[in-house]
């Protein structure tokens, strides 16, 4: 059975205390005892009151009280923030967490938010300033002389303690966000995906990396889980599927093979679909029921895959 990793995207919006969460620290602590491999955050703020955690301020809490799992932007919106400010806090985060960081990143959902506007980001533009940026990341973080073309008149600047880059990854399903991933990055990180689409993306961003002399990309995918068959689990399955197709456009008959719920057992078996469609790693949305015992469920079909 091929190998993959399993990790839970800590609640950082809107709902900041699903049941039985015990809060980002200790629910960080608790995924890396149940043997999980990341943990991830979302960098999403509105700006109109939703509720939003800053996604590197958060991973700084989980880096804090963990020492072996990776600690994953699920993703960063890049053309949203200051290069030199967001290498900085790249770089002190690598360097506090022992290099753990794994940098997943788009260029925005959601431009038009007041958000966007009060930091005076446009979103003309952002996916050329998202390459832009990346182009630039690697030298900052080593510590290298680097110049700030998009800064006219700004001296060269230099950061330090250097640290090694962490492994990028583009979000997005789009044809273009698998491009972006082939020529610019190490790894693909789509959402929502069934296994089947998931398996063209991977072989066509394996052929483009091919094409332009590069190692082919990761694959990380962005799910929803919910085991057992608690109550609130099959209602949020359920609502879930729902807005695939009402909001996300699958089909009624694709949106029951994304998330991913059932007995331990069974979800092993939709871990090993992923793993056989490319997947290298799993990112899951904690659906229903009690957080923490979610997490040990899914920990125990995590540790199937290894029998």
């Amino acid at each position: 059975m091929s190998a993959i990793k399993v990790g839970i995207s800590l609640p950082t919006m809107a709902d900041l205390a699903p049941k039985g969460f015990p809060g980002l620290a200790a629910g960080a602590r608790h995924v890396e005892q149940a043997g999980l491999d990341s943990v991830s955050v979302s960098d999403f703020i509105m700006g109109n009151g939703t509720p939003a955690l800053e996604a590197t301020a958060a991973l700084a809490a989980a880096a804090a009280v963990t020492e072996r799992i990776e600690l994953r932007f699920g993703v960063m919106v890049l053309p949203l923030r200051d290069i030199a400010w967001t290498a900085a806090q790249i770089g002190t985060l690598q360097h506090l967490s022992g290099n753990r960081v794994v940098l997943g990143v788009g260029s925005g959902g959601a431009p038009g938010t007041p958000f966007w506007q009060a930091v005076g980001a446009t979103p003309q533009g952002r996916n050329a300033r998202l390459v832009e940026q990346l182009g630039l990341l690697p030298g900052l973080l080593a510590g290298t002389e680097t110049p700030l073309p998009h800064v006219p008149g700004a001296p060269a600047l230099t950061l330090a303690p250097a640290v090694p880059k962490p492994p990028v990854l583009i979000g997005g399903n789009s044809d273009a966000a698998i491009r972006r991933a082939a020529l610019h990055a190490d790894g693909w990180l789509p959402s929502m995906v069934p296994p089947a689409t998931l398996a063209r993306g991977t072989a066509k961003l394996r052929e483009l990396a091919a094409e332009a002399g590069r190692p082919a990309p990761s694959t990380t995918v962005w799910l929803h889980a919910g085991l057992g068959d608690d109550e609130s689990v099959r209602a949020a399955r359920l609502a879930f599927e729902k807005s695939l197709v009402d909001m996300y456009g699958l089909s009624p008959e694709d949106a029951p093979l994304v998330p991913i719920g059932g007995s331990p057992k069974q979800a092993a078996e939709r871990f090993a679909a992923y793993a056989e469609a490319g997947a290298d790693h799993l990112d899951l949305v904690v659906d229903g029921g009690d957080w923490q015992q979610q997490v040990e469920l899914i920990a125990e079909a995590r540790a199937l895959l290894e029998g």
